[in-house]
């Protein structure tokens, strides 16, 4: 058989940070690094829709007189790492010369190294600190949550100007509410009998609430333990900390290498024992089998953390392969749109809320592959709101032009993205259609059909 690409047929890899070594954080040495891919990059252009880091190369590009990346100066590369959203989309659907091709791309991660060794030279800003310690905002916030919430309203316009001037992030990003009781808090004071009769009686999983989930929406949560027990799975939900993708996305790699380590250990007498380890965000499933293991490929937690790691719909069709899901599905009236989150599609286990919301009888699902545009904290800021919302014009455009009773997505953040998308458009192109009232999660949806989840209000 003949063999197409240098690298051979070997499927792509990647390979581990060396962020421990000086030498990943030598600036002349990034420098050339950067000038090799972009060049190759402008030679492809495959990945010019994928997201704004690729426009802004190629325009800095042909603004030259030659057309060539050696007349770029390198002062003008910010602009194309601070648009990436570290979505792995270039990496995974898009780029043909990633590991083991002999070009070596890996362009998320290459701008990941940017970040941190502008993170090491000048730290990390005030502001972006402050808005990425999940935990302790997830915590205060809890005590006052209905104060925050209205706060953070955007028609709270005087609190949003204090909070664009205070923290940079844009008067119209719509932001994540906070609740007073946390999901492990509610899963403590509320047992969920597991279900005797059903086929997959006897797994049992660690449910990782990430801080998502855990402070700003429990109702994801209660529908995941919900199902599973209904499934016959019993369940202990456990929330060390957050993961740090966050902190990631502003290349604070040390951090979330130290989280990384305490997490693993937390949760390795878990996985001792055969529980999985079900994660409710892709975006926090990514880092714990993916980006921990090539921050610290030869921490032995970490590595039966990631074998051990899925994803709720990943999970949940594994019982549904190997022993069938439990009776009582009904149909859901009205349809849906799925966004495929990208950090659920960059774990490479298929389209699985796809396949999982399609255990429900006669249900129309539309399904989107492309990106919304939110990309996790980089989204809300002032300066990067208004190109979040032109990416996830697509997905939101298509949404509008056939409305469903739900929009979905993994990723909340995502999915609430796509729906102020929807929004925008009603508001400023004529026909286009209304917005959803709010945004779902695929195991909520789930739990719906198995009449396991009352009512629209957010746990």
């Amino acid at each position: 058989m003949a063999d197409f690409r240098e690298g051979g047929l070997d499927r792509p890899a990647r390979h581990a940070l060396a962020w421990r070594d000086d030498a990943f954080y030598d600036e002349a040495a990034l420098d050339k690094e950067m000038r090799r891919v972009f060049d190759i990059c402008a030679g492809c252009r495959r990945c010019f829709n994928l997201c704004d880091s690729f426009p802004r190369l190629f325009d800095l590009i042909d603004a030259t007189e030659a057309g060539e990346i050696g007349e770029v100066k390198s002062g003008a590369f910010g602009a194309v790492v601070d648009a990436c959203t570290l979505c792995d989309m270039c990496f995974m659907t898009k780029c043909p010369y990633v590991p083991p091709h002999p070009f070596n791309l890996d362009f998320p991660h290459l701008m990941l190294r940017a970040r941190a060794t502008e993170a090491r030279k000048r730290g990390v800003p005030f502001a972006i600190r402050q808005l990425t310690a999940t935990d302790r905002n997830g915590r205060l916030a809890g005590l006052v949550a209905p104060l925050v919430n209205w706060a953070s309203d955007t028609r709270n316009k005087l609190a949003r100007a204090i909070l664009a001037l205070l923290a940079g992030v844009h008067r119209k990003a719509k932001l994540p509410r906070f609740h007073s009781t946390s999901f492990v808090a509610r899963a403590r004071r509320r047992p969920v009998a597991v279900n005797a009769g059903a086929p997959a009686r006897g797994r049992k999983a660690v449910i990782y609430a990430t801080c998502f989930v855990n402070y700003n929406n429990p109702g994801i949560g209660e529908a995941a333990r919900a199902v599973l027990a209904h499934l016959g799975v019993e369940t202990e939900v456990v929330y060390p900390e957050c993961c740090g993708m966050p902190k990631l996305e502003q290349g604070d790699l040390p951090d979330v290498a130290a989280r990384a380590r305490r997490i693993a250990r937390a949760l390795r007498p878990w996985v001792d024992k055969g529980y999985a380890v079900v994660a409710l965000v892709p975006s926090c499933a990514l880092m714990l089998r993916s980006e921990w293991p090539l921050l610290l490929p030869d921490d032995p937690d970490i590595a039966a953390l990631a074998a051990a790691t899925r994803d709720v719909s990943e999970y949940v069709m594994d019982i549904a392969a190997k022993e069938g899901v439990a009776p009582g599905l009904k149909a859901l009236p009205g349809g849906a749109w799925l966004q495929l989150a990208c950090h659920a599609r960059a774990q490479n286990v298929g389209a699985k809320a796809a396949e999982m919301l399609r255990l429900i009888p006669d249900f129309q699902l539309g399904v989107i592959e492309r990106c919304s545009g939110h990309g996790g904290s980089w989204g809300v800021m002032a300066g990067n709101f208004d190109t979040a919302i032109k990416i996830g014009r697509p997905v939101a455009r298509q949404v509008a032009s056939a409305p469903r009773a739900y929009v979905a997505s993994e990723c909340p953040l995502a999915a609430d993205h796509i729906v102020q998308g929807v929004q925008i458009l009603h508001e400023t192109e004529p026909g286009a259609g209304p917005a959803p009232e709010r945004s779902w999660h695929p195991i909520e949806l789930l739990a719906r059909a198995y009449g396991l989840m009352d009512g629209d209000a957010r746990g």
